[in-house]
């Protein structure tokens, strides 16, 4: 589904992405990992459009997106969410979910997907009408997964979904995913919690300094000492 081949990115005189490979296949739960500053972020704004590669290609099912626009992408079937979560605090959980709808002008289409995703996140259907910079740090991003959602993406990016949050409600955080992914959900999640990361994905890569270092089964990686030491606490 989606094919990252070769790429660099570029922060002005910076290398920041140095010729990486990546692939996601239809349905799977790809995970990247590796420390802060690696690179994982810039990865993920690239794919979505938000930066540019100066060489490489970026393919979601098979189509070229160097040079596509951002909001051109997203109704290409991809999905982003960020980093640090980024809900609109003043508007409610709904109107935010409706935000994630804007490229789409049917409405029981929107109806649908409001549904879906409240099927997903009961606790934002119990908060459907409450202001989204009063929900605590885990309900902010089940709302920006379900913002997301809301288009009803092939492929969903998900960048950080645990940070700043409590051991209890990462947890919740990480079953949510697990139960996205059950659901059909094509994933590929940027996370530093490697533990959690390889804990529910079916493959992963590891990022260190712009460069892919490993790569292969998630359950390799957990069990590999270089990663165990590095990333797990082994």
């Amino acid at each position: 589904m989606l094919e990252i081949k070769n790429i660099h990115v570029y922060y002005g005189a910076i290398h920041a992405i140095k010729g990486i490979t990546i692939t996601v296949n239809d349905g799977e739960l790809v995970s990247l990992v590796g420390a802060n500053g690696a690179g994982k972020t810039t990865i993920l704004h690239t794919i979505s459009g938000l930066l540019r590669a100066t060489s490489g290609e970026i393919l979601l099912d098979g189509k070229n997106l160097q040079n596509v626009p951002a909001n051109t992408i997203i109704n290409m079937g991809l999905a982003h969410v960020p980093e640090g979560r980024h809900i609109f605090s003043r508007m409610t959980v709904e109107e935010n979910l409706r935000m994630g709808a804007y490229i789409i002008s049917d409405v029981k289409r929107i109806s649908d997907s409001m549904e879906r995703v409240y099927h997903h996140f009961p606790r934002l259907k119990e908060r459907a009408r409450q202001l989204g910079g009063t929900l605590s740090g885990g309900e902010q991003q089940m709302l920006a997964t379900g913002r997301a959602l809301m288009t009803d993406p092939k492929i969903l990016l998900m960048d950080e979904p645990s940070m700043g949050l409590s051991p209890i409600l990462v947890n919740e955080i990480f079953t949510i995913i697990e139960q996205l992914h059950n659901s059909g959900i094509t994933i590929l999640l940027v996370e530093q919690n490697a533990k959690k990361a390889l804990a529910v994905a079916d493959r992963a890569y590891v990022l260190e300094t712009g460069k892919i270092s490993m790569q292969g089964s998630a359950k390799e990686l957990a069990e590999d000492d270089r990663v165990r030491k590095a990333y797990l606490g082994a």
